[in-house]
């Protein structure tokens, strides 16, 4: 199994999925600043050119979400999803997909100082509904699915990490709490040391 990836980038969210998961990998760093020739090469595991990809065998995931699913559904003795068809699942699928289909998109727009003309009619809404959406979904404690820490918590609450350093104002307490829970895990402080020293 092949990590493409880079630690100051998504690749960190994938990261700390294998680190989760405790299980063997081979980690390829991708340096998108390098030679056409290596870029090129890089184009033809994942043609978006965007990093952290997997290759296990002749499967390629790309797309952070989709990775990190990929690998909990593919090592279930781990525990970091639950069950296919359980009623847990469809808030699950909504954790995993809200990051990059709407907190992404919204936040970076916000980032450039640009607002969407007809907010209503793109899929990510506006920063004040993004806002609502992550005080709703974040857990007053424990984990996103409740006791049990899974995939969710670490694209949703990886997502977040990045986020809270971007709100215009300090995020609400319980968010806050929930990012510092996340923070505190082994395997987030093993694979985000070269965000902690830049």
């Amino acid at each position: 199994m092949q990590h493409y990836f880079h630690p100051m980038s998504r690749g960190a969210t994938t990261a700390w999925m294998f680190a989760e998961l405790d299980v063997e990998r081979e980690d390829i760093v991708v340096d998108l600043s390098g030679s056409d020739e290596e870029r090129l090469a890089y184009r033809a595991i994942n043609p978006m050119g965007k990093i952290p990809a997997l290759v296990d065998g002749d499967v390629v995931v790309t797309e952070t979400a989709a990775i990190c699913a990929y690998l909990a559904d593919r090592f279930p003795e781990r525990g970091l999803a639950p069950e296919p068809g359980s009623r847990e699942r469809g808030a699950y699928y909504r954790y995993l997909f809200v990051p990059g289909t709407t907190l992404e998109p919204v936040f970076s727009l916000a980032a450039l100082d640009f607002e969407h003309p007809a907010p209503q009619s793109a899929g990510w809404g506006d920063v004040t509904r993004a806002l609502a959406t992550i005080e709703a979904m974040v857990p007053e404690n424990g984990w996103a699915l409740g006791e049990r820490f899974t995939a969710a918590d670490v694209v949703f609450g990886g997502t977040l990490d990045v986020l809270v350093g971007l709100f215009s104002s300090e995020p609400s307490p319980h968010v806050a709490a929930y990012v510092e829970r996340l923070r505190s895990r082994p395997a987030y402080q093993a694979t985000h040391a070269a965000f902690s020293s830049s």
